[in-house]
């Protein structure tokens, strides 16, 4: 198939087909649950500059303290408001930052979410999606950036760990940030 005939196919929606009846245990289908239940809960009431300093610097500091080799970046919209790489980080890191949010940024949720989703379904989001791999990369770490009455508005994410480890480190310091209650990862990393 050519390249021009590939962009051309329309793109499947996020779910379109993911999972049909008995595609999914129920194992896949809680944890997709409890992926959603995290982004309706992590939600800023407002979000400026100011904001993205303060979070993106708890980031940095708590990643510091636990000597993680990772680079942070938030972004609203394809504006880029704050970044950093901790001892460890390569440029390879920021790619992958890059391809992160570009899936947040096209599916409105976290980029751990997507590639669960897919995978759920039997499907590879790599293949299945009929995107560029080269620009999108539905791998954990990206997160949608959330704010009360406007929805998704841009990114949080990072890259340096596994998959699951960077979607949980996102996870646990934005609810702390928040303050909200129960502020741990899901699976009792990074408290």
């Amino acid at each position: 198939m050519s390249e021009r005939s590939r962009r051309e196919r329309s793109d499947p929606a996020p779910g379109e087909g993911a999972l049909g009846e008995g595609a999914a245990g129920e194992g896949a289908r809680g944890e997709l649950a409890a992926l959603l239940a995290e982004e309706q809960r992590l939600v800023f009431p407002r979000f400026d500059e100011r904001v993205a300093w303060e979070l993106g610097s708890a980031l940095r500091s708590a990643a510091d303290a636990a000597s993680l080799p990772v680079a942070i970046a938030i972004r609203r919209g394809r504006q880029q408001l704050f970044h950093t790489a901790l001892p460890g980080a390569s440029a390879d890191n920021d790619g992958w930052l890059e391809r992160k949010a570009a899936v947040v940024e096209r599916y409105g949720h976290s980029s751990y979410y997507v590639g669960c989703l897919f995978r759920a379904g039997g499907g590879d989001f790599d293949t299945d999606s009929r995107l560029d791999t080269g620009a999108y990369a539905a791998h954990g770490g990206a997160f949608p950036l959330i704010v009360a009455g406007s929805g998704c508005i841009g990114s949080i994410a990072v890259s340096g760990l596994p998959q699951v480890d960077d979607h949980q480190f996102v996870v646990a310091h934005v609810a702390r940030f928040l303050g909200l209650a129960g502020a741990e990862a899901r699976e009792g990393g990074f408290q």
